[in-house]
């Protein structure tokens, strides 16, 4: 069972403190297009989402014996695969990110 991307999204762009942080980007592309960082990070996670259920669908086509390209269904997974690996790589760097932090607050 997995989570609604948009319970996540509305996870990271609610903050938890009582002051909201602030991720304004003070390079003229991001202030051009008004993203914040939970926006970019929720579209990144949509697009794994989307990357997982186009490779799951494919894959539940092979196992009913429908007619499918398997060119498609191993591109499919394997985009499925190292957007997976990205996402948790980024997830890890930001724990570092964060536990480096909290010590030099110390």
């Amino acid at each position: 069972m997995t989570t609604p991307i948009s319970a996540v999204t509305a996870a990271i762009s609610t903050p938890a403190v009582a002051a909201p942080i602030s991720l304004s980007d003070t390079s003229a592309a991001g202030s051009a297009s008004g993203t914040s960082f939970a926006g970019l990070i929720g579209k990144a996670l949509e697009s794994n989402q989307a990357a997982q259920d186009s490779a799951s669908q494919l894959a539940i086509k092979a196992a009913t014996g429908d007619d499918i390209d398997v060119h498609n269904y191993l591109a499919a997974a394997t985009e499925a695969n190292l957007s997976t690996q990205l996402t948790v790589q980024v997830r890890n760097k930001a724990v570092e990110a964060f536990q480096e932090i909290m010590r030099l607050q110390a």
